[in-house]
């Protein structure tokens, strides 16, 4: 493992191939949980902007910044998904778009998943429509939603809390019998049981709320070539500026719903280490080059060591590879403004 992520990282050191077109990190001077998705020629990208759901398209996400930008949906004044709008996702599911994301109505205790449908060949346009809540078991706190289809199944992923009371973040899968209703209990398959994962014990919401103790958010399904099922999550305070990547993973064929089935590595598998003009790398997505042949990580790092969680995230991208055993191999994050080759095309 230790040969493969230097491998890698002398690649992407070795620079760009001549004449292969370039661009540079970060993608946009702000965005948030970024999230993106290949479909039918075009790249379409969230990230959070706290007040509507926007995507914009693109053909290559090293042009983001000059990509159009579609607002699809502005939250009402008031209600139970007005206010916080967090870490929107764009899925293509049977035919349809579905965009999940979190809100509140003004308060953090009532943060919920919600789901929009549309049925339109390109999702900035047609009409989306609030399928509504997208109902998590014993109906706790819940962000940062996920979907992901595994051996024909359909499954949720999120970030929740085990009971009714702030404290701790853990990451949670269940069944989904339609793109927008969970069926069947929520199991556990990550809490932040390590050290590194336990960094940030810091009031974060309201004066008077609990203190956000221990983190697990952003989980992210990943497949592997071999089949092997890998789930990438942030972990420590985003205000932090120990935010970093760790991986649960599932043998092919496993059962996703047995707890038993997830392994959990004991050190995190993207973390930013005095890298210049990259802190607090983390609440990551994933999507492959137009080609297909190469695999991308999308991030949100911070220029400068304690800019927190505010604006000043900007989404950001680096290729990755896996191992002979299904492991993803991300290297490190790379320093702000570092040269690289654009999704390979052909």
């Amino acid at each position: 493992m230790r040969f493969l992520r230097l491998l890698l990282l002398l690649l992407l050191a070795s620079g760009p191939a001549c004449g292969q077109p370039t661009f540079t990190n970060p993608l946009l001077p702000a965005g948030a949980d970024p999230w993106a998705i290949y479909h039918a020629g075009s790249y379409y990208y969230m990230h959070t902007t706290g007040r509507d759901l926007s995507i914009w398209k693109t053909a290559s996400l090293a042009q983001l910044g000059q990509a159009t930008k579609t607002v699809i949906w502005t939250p009402p004044a008031t209600g139970p998904y007005s206010k916080e709008i967090w870490a929107p996702e764009l899925h293509f599911l049977a035919g349809k778009w579905y965009v999940y994301f979190a809100a509140d109505g003004g308060s953090n205790n009532d943060h919920r998943l919600y789901v929009l449908e549309n049925p339109a060949p390109d999702p900035t346009t047609g009409k989306w429509t609030l399928k509504g809540e997208l109902k998590t078991p014993g109906n706790k706190w819940a962000i940062d939603g996920s979907v992901f289809e595994s051996q024909g199944r359909l499954y949720a992923l999120w970030s929740g809390w085990e009971g009714d009371e702030n404290g701790r973040q853990d990451i949670y899968l269940a069944r989904l019998s339609n793109p927008w209703t969970i069926s069947g209990p929520r199991v556990r398959i990550s809490d932040p049981r390590f050290g590194w994962e336990q960094h940030g014990l810091l009031p974060r919401f309201a004066p008077g709320e609990p203190a956000m103790v221990l983190v697990n958010e952003g989980p992210q399904f990943l497949a592997s070539p071999n089949g092997r099922v890998n789930v990438v999550y942030s972990a420590s305070g985003c205000w932090t500026d120990f935010y970093a990547l760790g991986l649960v993973w599932a043998e092919p064929g496993a059962d996703l719903l047995n707890p038993a089935s997830w392994h959990k590595e004991p050190q995190p598998v993207f973390r930013a280490q005095n890298v210049q003009g990259t802190y607090a790398a983390g609440h990551n997505s994933f999507f492959d080059s137009p080609n297909g042949k190469q695999h991308w990580i999308l991030y949100h790092a911070n220029a400068e060591p304690g800019q927190g969680c505010g604006r000043a995230r900007t989404p950001r991208m680096q290729p990755f590879t896996f191992a002979a055993d299904g492991a993803p191999v991300f290297g490190d994050p790379l320093p702000l403004g570092e040269l690289l080759s654009v999704p390979d095309a052909k």
